[in-house]
C-alpha cells in the first residue's frame, strides 16, 4: 500500500515537471516570435555612419541631334565599296567610299585571269635571275604572310593593294629580262588597259568635312539637325514615330559624316528641376552602357502643358550614339558624396541641424551641415570653423564643436530633450 502511494506520488511530481517544462517552452517560443515581431514592426533605432553617394535624376526619352552631312553620288544603283569603316575618321576631301563601275565584276574577271597568264609565264621561265626580281619576291612573301593576321578591312585592303603592285612590277622586270618578254609585255599591257577601265568607272565620293564617317543613314539628317531647334516640340519629335533604343541601319547607297566634336539630345521633362533650370547648367547624363557625360544645357524651350524641351550637349560618347536616333537615358541633376545619414535620423532646431550620436549608451547632440539632401537620404559634413562664428558660436563653443565621423552610431527619430 505504502509502495503504490509513493509511486502515485513520484508519478504526479514527474507529471508537473513535464507541464512546467511545457509551460516554460511555450512561454521561450512566446518570446521569440513576440520579439521577432518587434523587430519587424520596429527595426532596431541605431543607423552607422558610412560613405555614400546621392544623386537626384530622372529616366527620360531623348532624341539624338549631330551636325551631319550626307553624301550620295551618282552611280549609287551601282551599289557601294566602303574605303573608310563605320566610325573611322577623315579629312575633308579625303576619300570614304566609291560606287562600282557598270561593268566591274567583267573587268575584275578579266584582270584575275591576266594575273594567272603572267604569272604562269614567270614561272615556266628559268631565265629570270635579276636581284631586283629576287627583292621582290621576297617583299611580295613578307606581305601575303602578314596579311593572315590582319582584321582591320582598310588595312588589308591596303595590303592587297601593295601585293598587286609588286606583283605587277615583277611582271615588267620579267618582261624586260626574259625571251618571252614581248608576249608577257603584251599581257601586263591588257591589265593595265582593264584596271584603267575599272577606275575610271568607278565613282569615288569624298568626305565634305572632316569627322566620323557613318553608313547609318536615316533620312533624319535635315529633320533632327542643330539649326531648327525651335521647330523640336513634343509633338513634333513624337509624330517621328521612333522606337527607343532601336539601331539605325546600315545604308547600301550613301554615307555621311558627323561632326566628332560634339552632339546634342533633346527631352522633355516636367519636373520640378527641369522647370528650374536655365541655359549653361552643367550636369550629367547616363547613357545605356552606363557612361557618364557631362551635359549642357543649351536651349529651354516651355510647353503649353508645364513640360519643358531641354537640349543638351555633350562631347564625349559620339561613336557610341551614332547607332542610334531615339535613346532612353538618366538626366543626373546634381550628385554628391560623402557621409551618408537618413533624413529621419535629422532634427532642425532654431535653423540648425542637429544628429544625436550613441556612443556606449551616452547620447550627445552634434551640429551637422547638410550638404545635399534626398527624398530618404542626406550627405552632411562637419561645420568650418569660419562658418560656425559666422552663424554667431562663441570661441568656447567651437572649441567643444563635436565632429560627425565615419562609423558613428545615430539615433533615428531622435529626441532632443535631455541630449547633452
Amino acid at each position: 500500500m505504502k509502495k503504490e502511494k509513493k509511486k502515485m506520488k513520484k508519478d504526479t511530481s514527474l507529471q508537473k515537471k513535464k507541464i512546467m517544462i511545457g509551460i516554460a517552452v511555450i512561454a521561450i517560443l512566446f518570446y521569440i516570435i513576440y520579439a521577432i515581431y518587434l523587430l519587424i514592426k520596429q527595426p532596431t533605432n541605431i543607423f552607422t555612419i558610412e560613405e555614400g553617394k546621392l544623386y537626384q535624376e530622372e529616366t527620360v526619352i531623348g532624341y539624338v541631334i549631330r551636325d551631319e552631312k550626307v553624301v550620295k553620288g551618282e552611280n549609287y544603283k551601282n551599289g557601294m565599296k566602303q574605303i573608310k569603316s563605320e566610325g573611322e575618321r577623315a579629312a575633308k576631301d579625303e576619300n570614304i567610299f566609291r560606287y562600282y563601275s557598270s561593268n566591274e565584276e567583267n573587268l575584275k574577271s578579266k584582270i584575275e585571269e591576266l594575273d594567272n597568264k603572267i604569272q604562269e609565264v614567270m614561272l615556266n621561265d628559268t631565265s629570270l635571275f635579276s636581284s631586283d626580281m629576287k627583292i621582290l619576291e621576297n617583299q611580295i612573301d613578307e606581305k601575303v604572310a602578314d596579311i593572315n593576321q590582319i582584321e582591320d578591312s582598310t588595312k588589308l585592303a591596303e595590303y592587297k593593294k601593295t601585293i598587286n603592285d609588286l606583283v605587277t612590277k615583277k611582271a615588267q622586270i620579267a618582261g624586260d629580262l626574259s625571251p618571252k618578254g614581248s608576249y608577257l609585255n603584251q599581257l601586263i599591257e591588257e591589265r593595265k588597259g582593264y584596271e584603267g577601265q575599272l577606275n575610271s568607272g568607278a565613282e569615288y565620293v569624298k568626305a565634305p568635312m572632316s569627322g566620323i564617317v557613318s553608313y547609318k543613314v536615316d533620312g533624319l539628317e535635315e529633320v533632327l539637325t542643330p539649326n531648327n531647334f525651335s521647330a523640336l516640340s513634343k509633338e513634333y519629335m513624337e509624330s517621328l514615330d521612333l522606337k527607343t533604343g532601336k539601331l539605325v541601319a546600315t545604308n547600301e547607297e550613301s554615307g555621311k559624316i558627323i561632326d566628332n566634336f560634339y552632339c546634342y539630345i533633346a527631352t522633355v521633362s516636367s519636373t520640378e528641376e527641369a522647370k528650374k533650370a536655365e541655359v549653361g547648367k552643367k550636369m550629367k547624363i547616363r547613357l545605356s552602357n552606363n557612361a557618364e557625360v557631362l551635359a549642357e544645357i543649351t536651349n529651354i524651350f516651355q510647353e503649353e502643358n508645364g513640360e519643358v524641351v531641354l537640349i543638351l550637349k555633350i562631347e564625349k560618347e559620339i561613336e557610341e550614339l551614332i547607332n542610334y536616333r531615339k535613346i532612353s537615358f538618366d538626366l543626373i541633376w546634381w550628385d554628391d558624396a560623402g557621409l551618408k545619414v537618413p533624413n529621419q535620423a535629422i532634427v532642425e532646431e532654431d535653423g540648425l541641424h542637429y544628429v544625436v550620436r550613441n556612443r556606449a549608451g551616452y547620447l550627445s547632440k552634434m551640429l551637422v551641415k547638410i550638404k545635399k539632401q534626398g527624398e530618404k537620404y542626406s550627405i552632411v559634413e562637419v561645420y568650418s570653423t569660419e562658418k560656425l562664428k559666422e552663424l554667431g558660436f562663441s570661441n568656447q563653443e567651437i572649441a567643444k564643436y563635436k565632429k560627425i565621423t565615419l562609423y558613428d552610431e545615430i539615433l533615428l527619430n531622435p529626441n532632443l530633450e535631455n541630449v547633452d
